[in-house]
């Protein structure tokens, strides 16, 4: 092979590269979103189909207004990884969304993140919540929009629960502080920042100030609501939270490379198929491969971006 023709095939690559990673960017911003959304109707429909298994009433319209001491509800199980565990309103934030189980990328992909060995919430301690900032929806994208005093209520199968915004602080993503043990019930809500960085962590705290307690049991636990637990007990029923810092886990490079070697295979295969026939059987032949190319690209990008930081 002479020198052009090296020169040429590495133009043309460098040139498909190019062109694979302008289309990455509109991808991660807005492509994201429609897997969240997917993630999303799904776990609605699973929430509100055990709220009617466990006979939980439909939660008030508004947040309830306090009337004394707020009651916390009994420590439970956690629920599975990737299960919903309640309903995130943020009212300052136009923000309605439904919290998964777990923090690592597979999960955060489908929304706000429950911090596995943090209470939930409602229950003593600190409930702690990671979400995506730029990407899947962007839940936590205004974050740092909040302030002292703005409510934050969370609909779980053992009641709804008010907690308002006491204040916010930026952390180093291995700083694991804002998720230790809290003597009161409160809630901490974490994310990126800055915008489209992940080299810190936006978090906010509020504290618990009224509840409205189901009146059943969530499904699988022998106590019921009117049970008032320490917060000792509640903390010695899980162990503590010891996710990598505050950024979750990332995801695994071996379906990005299986994507990615189909991606390569479907452009083989249509090239040869183009080879030697006639301009419009070629142009006919190109278009067919990029329509299939476009929805290989789309679970190939969907395999990358776990790869990227966590809360992203």
């Amino acid at each position: 092979m002479s020198f052009t023709a090296v020169r040429i095939a590495i133009g043309r690559a460098l040139l498909v590269f190019g062109i694979l990673a302008l289309l990455f960017i509109p991808y991660v911003l807005w492509g994201t979103g429609i897997v969240a959304a997917q993630h999303q109707a799904a776990l609605r429909q699973q929430f509100e189909a055990a709220r009617r298994h466990a006979g939980v009433a439909t939660p008030p319209a508004t947040p309830p207004h306090p009337t004394g001491p707020p009651r916390v509800a009994p420590p439970t199980p956690d629920p599975a990884v990737g299960s919903p565990v309640g309903q995130l309103s943020i009212p300052a934030l136009g923000l309605t969304t439904v919290v998964v189980e777990g923090t690592s990328e597979a999960q955060l992909q489908m929304g706000p993140g429950h911090y596995p060995g943090t209470p939930l919430p409602g229950q003593a301690g600190n409930a702690a919540i990671a979400g995506h900032r730029t990407t899947y929806l962007h839940p936590f994208y205004s974050l740092d929009h909040l302030r002292p005093g703005d409510p934050v209520t969370v609909v779980t199968l053992q009641g709804t629960f008010t907690y308002r915004v006491t204040g916010s602080q930026v952390v180093a993503p291995d700083d694991v502080s804002p998720v230790a043990p809290t003597p009161t019930p409160e809630l901490t809500l974490t994310t990126c920042t800055p915008l489209y960085s992940a080299s810190e962590r936006l978090v906010v705290h509020a504290t618990l100030t009224a509840s409205i307690l189901a009146g059943a049991a969530v499904p699988g636990s022998t106590t019921t609501p009117s049970t008032t637990p320490s917060v000792a007990s509640a903390g010695r029923s899980r162990p503590p939270a010891t996710a990598a810092g505050l950024a979750g886990g990332t995801g695994s490079w071996l379906p990005a490379l299986v994507w990615g070697l189909v991606l390569l295979a479907l452009a083989g295969a249509v090239a040869a198929l183009a080879r030697g026939r006639s301009r419009r059987a070629r142009v006919a032949t190109c278009l067919a491969g990029a329509a299939v190319g476009l929805v290989v690209l789309f679970y190939f990008y969907g395999a990358v971006t776990p790869l990227l930081p966590a809360s992203f």
